[in-house]
């Protein structure tokens, strides 16, 4: 039965047969000479802003992802189209170079960039972009690069070590788009698996798969809708104030080199070396939200799903209280998702400022759970969500 106001993913091999026809009629080929690759999106299920203090997340790939059909090129030409986007690019592979004019092309454009500066042997090729990931925080740039990457690699039969492509996607954000990202989403969509979250040092760069089972229950994303502003600024200002709490607990503190390195012990020991309230919250939450991921990792593999959400809740508390990156919208969709029976937890997920909450909701509660939080959330915001039922997916591959 299909759900009013909630989005079941879509079958992929059903959007493969749809967008053959776009291919031939966008690069002038047959169908027949189209290859699929895909990469999912990811939620992260707990560990929010830990990801660039070295510490520990749990994120999982969801069932919403980009699809790259795409076909070699043997004259060095790279031509990206999106079925969402206008812009579309051409250029020879020799001249890539970052250009605000390429919009979202920047982001495909600088995987071949990255590859080739590697020693990858990868050159020319058509592909077609064809998105289903929701909202905002649900890493739509890191799938567009994974898709994009094994895609190269799949036309060009070529090999990469997984975690360095995951790496190496991440330096297309950081140096080639200039978004200065964590490790954790191209990490989540190069190396996500069916059933599991991922458990991930992202100091160390170790995980391990911890089983997500959810038996009776499904992963909802609800989408604020809020048109995301000043963003990059706000990430960038708990950037610099985690790295002024780290200069001050390392006058104590010598041998550490993130904030996670920190024990609650140590912290509440020697937290009052930070002089700025606002910096010492900033750590705080760092801190405690670190020790939260394990724990959630310990009630996951316990089969305690009440326990996991009451440490998202604490989650988002921590998010809202000290960290400050909720807002009324954020704070709203949890407020009346936890007021409906069979939902055991609910956060806000991604960098904060607007973007997606996640909630864990009994499955045939998910009706009401839809209803009911969109009439509080439309009361108390004037803006109407989306909501977007998922599961634990399969990292990039070649369909």
């Amino acid at each position: 039965m299909k759900r009013i106001g909630v989005r079941e993913p879509s079958s992929i091999d059903s959007r493969v047969h749809s967008l053959l026809a776009t291919f031939s009629e966008e690069f002038d080929r047959s169908p027949s000479e189209a290859t699929a690759y895909y990469a999912p999106g990811r939620v992260n299920l707990i560990g929010e802003h830990t990801d660039y203090n070295g510490g520990y997340v749990l994120p999982a790939a969801i069932d919403y992802g980009t699809i790259a059909l795409t076909s070699r090129r043997d004259d060095g030409v790279v031509r990206f189209v999106s079925t969402s986007r206008q812009v579309k690019v051409a250029v020879h592979v020799d001249d890539i170079r970052p250009d605000p004019a390429n919009d979202w092309a920047n982001y495909p454009l600088g995987v071949v960039y990255k590859l080739r500066r590697a020693g990858v042997e990868v050159g020319g090729v058509d592909m077609l972009i064809d998105g289903d990931i929701p909202g905002g925080g649900l890493s739509s740039s890191a799938s567009l690069e994974l898709a994009t990457a094994v895609a190269l690699l799949g036309v060009w039969n070529q090999t990469m070590d997984r975690v360095e492509l995951v790496k190496l996607c991440q330096k297309v954000e950081n140096e080639f788009v200039g978004i200065n990202s964590g490790i954790m989403d191209q990490y989540a969509v190069g190396m996500g698996k069916a059933g599991y979250a991922i458990f991930l040092d992202c100091g160390k760069l170790i995980h391990r798969y911890v089983p997500l089972r959810l038996p009776g229950y499904k992963i909802v994303i609800s989408n604020t809708k809020k048109p995301r502003h000043l963003v990059d600024s706000k990430y960038n200002e708990r950037r610099a104030q985690c790295e002024e709490a780290l200069r001050m607990l390392k006058s104590v503190l010598p041998n550490i080199e993130c904030l996670t390195d920190v024990s609650i012990d140590e912290f509440e020991a020697h937290s009052g070396v930070i002089d700025d309230p606002v910096v010492r919250n900033r750590a705080e939450h760092i801190v405690y939200e670190n020790a939260r991921v394990l724990s959630a990792v310990t009630a996951l593999e316990a089969g305690d799903l009440n326990e996991f959400g009451r440490l998202m809740v604490e989650s988002h508390n921590s998010l809202r209280d000290l960290y400050e990156v909720t807002g009324i919208e954020l704070d709203s969709l949890v407020e009346e998702a936890l007021k409906v029976d069979g939902v055991v937890g609910s956060r806000m997920t991604g960098g904060g400022f607007g973007g997606c909450t996640v909630s864990i909701v009994k499955q045939d509660q998910i009706d009401e759970f839809a209803r009911r939080v969109a009439e509080g959330y439309t009361r108390t915001t004037g803006l109407t969500p989306e909501f977007y039922v998922t599961g634990a997916a399969d990292g990039a591959r070649k369909m």
